[in-house]
């Protein structure tokens, strides 16, 4: 695939997001931006937070793993359709019952005002790192499909990707969001099914040889109940795991029950969550097999098998499949991976820009309090701020080029989420009420000790953490608040 094509079929993509926006964001106002009026139909929120919780390292990374994991990742998987449950009759009945724009505000209502701004300061935090890195890992494969062989140089890319983004969320927000991350979740599921057929074909498998094929391969293992808890793929830690990681990273997320909080009411978000978790469920399965499939591939035409996993789904779509020898097949896959890679990493970050907009305008410049004109001021000034720190942090870890320093960052970003667990947690399980003033100081520690206690008992323990540390995290703000707490009770 030249990069001329691979440019046009991009430029084509954002131009139809551009189209939708234009479409979508007639007559819109801030209220359409933060909450898209309430009037948003639950399936195509159910089917545009697909987009939104796999990103562009999911794309990648999920098929890759299976050549060194198999499918122990789908144990995690069955724990997240617990934790969406538990988001599904306990978190969302509760922001809408209190009518919430920022889920964060529920926070300001149980402990108080330094409470609810910690836990969005939290968030605000956990999302601008992850989401940028998200962005960066996307932009550095497109570096080098598209912009490389033209010659644009990096930071240019990035800053016209980001402006792309931009143009097609500042207006409609939300209301855009919910249509955009739907077409963007259709590209995504259809580049993984396209790509599996593709490469079937190429190993003159029928379905039943494909699926036959998988299930013998030594790829296809999902329970993992030997080697205990030390084991990373250990069932019940991946499961528990899984559970709490779904909590906290959609139902204590802004991003995702902001398009949760779009449904006409509590019924209609709890129908969307259902038949959420039970697509979530199939698509992640599809890239597994997917990347078993892969394997069986490269296995198969003798071809070397990357280092690092992730390099395996690039590197089979942008250089085997573009050998001219394999014809229009070859190149269908580059272009389904080029499109898919796409939609997946910016369903992702439009997504976030947009919460990380609203949470901020929200919680920390009291919109609600504006007249509309002066609402609509404000948003587009913080949603062009974090437009640029977008841009800030991607330069940054440009400038660092060391995959540690990313895998660092997610690390950073599961501590992060410990507090806001601890937070809603307490104020949800217990009618202690607090000495508000003290939560900062607790949040921050909270994540400081739980690193001192995974260190010291990975050293001394013979015991390797892998989430676990989140629910240590979220435990130690627990009996933070329980020594701050106040002697009345809420």
């Amino acid at each position: 695939m030249t990069p001329y094509l691979a440019l046009s079929i991009l430029l084509i993509y954002f131009i139809i997001l551009i189209a939708i926006s234009i479409k979508t964001s007639k007559g819109a106002d801030t209220n359409s931006f933060f909450t898209a009026n309430k009037s948003v139909p639950w399936y195509l929120v159910a089917f545009g937070m697909i987009g939104t919780s796999l990103s562009g390292v999911t794309f990648i990374s999920v098929p890759g793993a299976v050549g060194t994991k198999a499918f122990s990742y789908f144990q995690m998987v069955l724990g997240y359709t617990v934790g969406y449950f538990f988001i599904a009759t306990v978190l969302m009945p509760l922001y809408y019952k209190l009518n919430l724009i920022s889920i964060y505000q529920y926070l300001k209502t149980r402990f108080g005002f330094w409470s609810y701004k910690t836990g969005s300061a939290f968030f605000l935090l956990s999302r601008t790192l992850g989401s940028a890195v998200r962005l960066y890992i996307a932009a550095k494969v497109l570096q080098i499909a598209i912009y490389d062989p033209l010659g644009v140089p990096f930071e240019v890319s990035v800053v016209i990707t980001i402006m792309l983004i931009w143009v097609y969320t500042y207006k409609g927000g939300i209301k855009t969001i919910v249509i955009t991350d739907t077409l963007q979740t259709v590209f995504l599921i259809t580049a993984v099914a396209l790509t599996i057929y593709l490469i079937s074909k190429e190993l003159n498998f029928g379905f039943g040889e494909m699926i036959t094929s998988i299930k013998d391969s030594s790829y296809s293992e999902i329970f993992f109940f030997d080697g205990g808890w030390a084991d990373s793929k250990n069932f019940f830690k991946q499961f528990i795991s899984g559970a709490f990681i779904a909590i906290v990273m959609t139902g204590l997320d802004q991003d995702l029950m902001q398009k949760n909080l779009t449904c006409k009411n509590i019924g209609e978000a709890q129908k969307n969550m259902f038949w959420f978790t039970i697509t979530m469920v199939f698509v992640t399965f599809m890239f597994m097999c997917l990347g078993a499939l892969m394997y069986i591939y490269m296995n198969q035409k003798g071809l070397a098998i990357p280092a690092l996993t992730d390099d395996l789904y690039p590197n089979l779509a942008l250089k085997i499949f573009s050998n001219p020898s394999l014809g229009f097949s070859g190149l269908l896959v580059s272009i389904t991976f080029l499109i898919g890679i796409t939609a997946a990493t910016y369903a992702s970050s439009d997504s976030a820009l947009t919460a990380l907009t609203t949470a901020f305008c929200v919680d920390f410049m009291n919109i609600e309090d504006k007249g509309e004109a002066q609402r609509k001021k404000i948003k587009n000034y913080v949603h062009i701020g974090f437009s640029v720190l977008f841009m800030i942090v991607i330069f940054i870890f440009n400038a660092l080029n060391s995959t540690d320093v990313i895998s660092a960052t997610f690390q950073i970003a599961s501590y992060t989420y410990g507090p806001l667990l601890g937070l809603f947690a307490f104020g949800i399980y217990t009618k202690y009420e607090v000495k508000d003033k003290f939560v900062p100081m607790i949040c921050v520690l909270s994540p400081i000790l739980t690193y001192a206690l995974v260190q010291l008992i990975e050293t001394y323990g013979n015991y390797k953490f892998g989430f676990e540390n989140l629910l240590l995290n979220g435990l130690i703000t627990m009996i933070g608040l329980l020594l701050f707490r106040k002697n009345t009770i809420k």
